[in-house]
């Protein structure tokens, strides 16, 4: 389906039939996510708290250069670009010379603006980014209130491209309309694909090589062209492992969408190859991409860990077919990699470990870790759909003996988390921000599912990770101390009931009475 037609993307529940809440083992998921969409009907009956998509797509076009966010918000809404202000130019600059910095106006929607409509204050935002700034690209975020009051902001929108020189990008990202919160990752790409790429979105009209000779040499460069794609999920050092390994098949590598320029968006459809490094962020753009420019797509792990990264590497190779220097090139830095890891696995060997966080990173992260030689005793990820059942069934034959390890899914539920976390006891818990300083106030020792001034990609990522993890290990008393001085929100009597009590299964009951019933 060309979901481009419709001026805002579907919500993942609908377009992948994502899975919010669920509490088994890894085999009984495994199992249950393929009986014909049922693991979707499952549901909580008490919710804790979840996260906003507007926040997590404010997080993706931040970073894009030579551009205005216009929040059209309440204030509190755009005080989500707060907490990129410090470090975005930093990370501009280490990408690129030409860095500004983050911009942003908010249009700071009152009760008044609630009864008689934000339109006027958009209006004034945008001419306001565009007189103040003069940027390539407005990017206009559409919160919940505008949605709710029914602000038709695409409409005023394509009033005021007509105003202005920059090109105005629409995302609508409203937080009340989805569970899933990386449907952000599809409400950013439907804006940047159907208001960036393409000729006909181009500024000035290219002039082609006259001289075959230039024009195949354009081509073939094309020919070797990578689109690796980057939702803010790998760090600078994580880019740049990347890119050496993918350099080292001489391939040549365009880094799209974040710390990206809207120009660089025009023509990215002429590469030979998208590489995803998380189906989670980029199956929205890979297959509208494949769809109508016929480009393909390499999406089925993300390079995290020695084995995740093999497969990685071995997937592109068999596009272009040079399966025999990917080898060799494999072959080599596994030898130096296993080699330099011999002492981290033999401190890290038999510890437990407890890993949270999206679906395909927690699986990829935990093989590394097992491949360190650590226990996994548990994974919660934020949802689950049929790209994380794909991976799951690979990561259930890379890591033997998690069959019957525990599987939680809920994103924001830190009620269940605190109580799976005193029966497993890890030694080690590894997540995001969120939830690691409530699993540090147990006592537990934490370490940082990702960060952007850390590597965690690639071979170099593997030996980052090993040597951050052991450190870790070596002393635990600081958290050790914060456990024993701080007290969780919940009563005792919470830890000894089943931590999955107020997710509701019924679905999946009745699917499988119906199954026994019919034989």
């Amino acid at each position: 389906m060309d979901y481009l037609k419709n001026k805002a993307a579907p919500i993942r529940e609908d377009r992948l039939a994502a899975c919010g809440a669920y509490g088994g083992s890894c085999c009984d998921l495994s199992g249950q996510s393929k009986k014909g969409g049922c693991l979707f009907n499952t549901k909580r009956t008490f919710s804790q708290t979840q996260g906003c998509q507007l926040s997590l797509s404010l997080g993706m076009v931040a970073s894009m250069r030579d551009s205005v966010v216009v929040v059209h918000s309440p204030v509190g809404c755009g005080a989500n670009m707060l907490q990129m202000a410090g470090i975005n130019k930093v990370f501009q600059q280490l990408r690129s010379a030409s860095a500004r910095g983050l911009r942003w106006i908010n249009t700071n929607l009152d009760q008044v603006d609630v009864i008689q409509g934000g339109e006027k204050k958009l209006r004034q935002a945008v001419l306001k980014a565009e007189q103040e700034f003069r940027p390539e690209a407005i990017i206009v975020m559409n919160a919940c209130v505008p949605a709710l009051i029914g602000d038709d902001i695409d409409s005023i929108l394509d009033d005021l491209q007509t105003q202005v020189n920059a090109r105005i990008v629409p995302i609508h990202c409203e937080g009340f309309k989805t569970r899933i919160q990386a449907t952000a990752y599809d409400a950013v790409y439907h804006g940047i694909l159907r208001n960036l790429v393409g000729e006909d979105k181009a500024r000035d009209k290219r002039v082609l090589p006259e001289d075959p000779l230039e024009e195949a040499k354009r081509q073939a460069r094309i020919s070797r062209t990578v689109n690796l794609l980057n939702v803010g999920s790998m760090s600078r050092v994580d880019e740049v492992e990347l890119i050496r390994i993918l350099n080292a098949l001489d391939l040549e590598v365009r880094v799209l969408p974040c710390f990206s320029h809207p120009d660089d968006f025009t023509y990215s459809y002429e590469a030979a190859l998208n590489v995803s490094i998380c189906a989670t962020h980029d199956d929205y753009f890979v297959e509208h991409f494949q769809s109508k420019y016929g480009i393909p797509y390499v999406m089925r792990t993300i390079p995290i860990g020695i084995t995740n990264t093999n497969k990685w590497i071995r997937d592109i190779a068999a596009y272009f077919g040079i399966e025999e220097q990917a080898e060799r090139f494999i072959d080599a830095e596994n030898r130096e990699l296993n080699q330099a890891l011999e002492p981290y696995r033999r401190q890290l060997q038999g510890k437990k470990v407890f890993v949270t966080g999206g679906e395909i990173r927690i699986m990829t992260t935990a093989e590394l870790l097992y491949n360190l030689g650590m226990e996994v005793v548990g994974l919660r990820g934020y949802h689950f759909d049929k790209y994380g059942e794909a991976l799951l069934d690979d990561f259930l034959q890379d890591v033997p003996g998690v069959d019957d390890k525990v599987f939680n899914i809920g994103a924001g539920q830190l009620f269940e988390q605190a109580n799976l976390l005193r029966r497993i006891q890890p030694d080690l818990y590894v997540g995001h921000l969120g939830g690691n300083g409530s699993a540090s106030k147990q006592g537990f020792s934490i370490f940082p599912l990702f960060g952007q001034s850390n590597d965690y990609l690639g071979y170099q990522g593997v030996f980052e990770v090993a040597t951050r993890v052991a450190r870790i290990m070596r002393n635990s008393s600081f958290n050790r101390n914060l456990g024993g001085n701080t007290k969780l929100p919940y009563r005792e009597s919470w830890y000894s009931e089943d931590p999955f009590r107020y997710i509701d299964h019924s679905a999946l009951e009745e699917h499988e009475a119906e199954v026994v019933a019919n034989g």
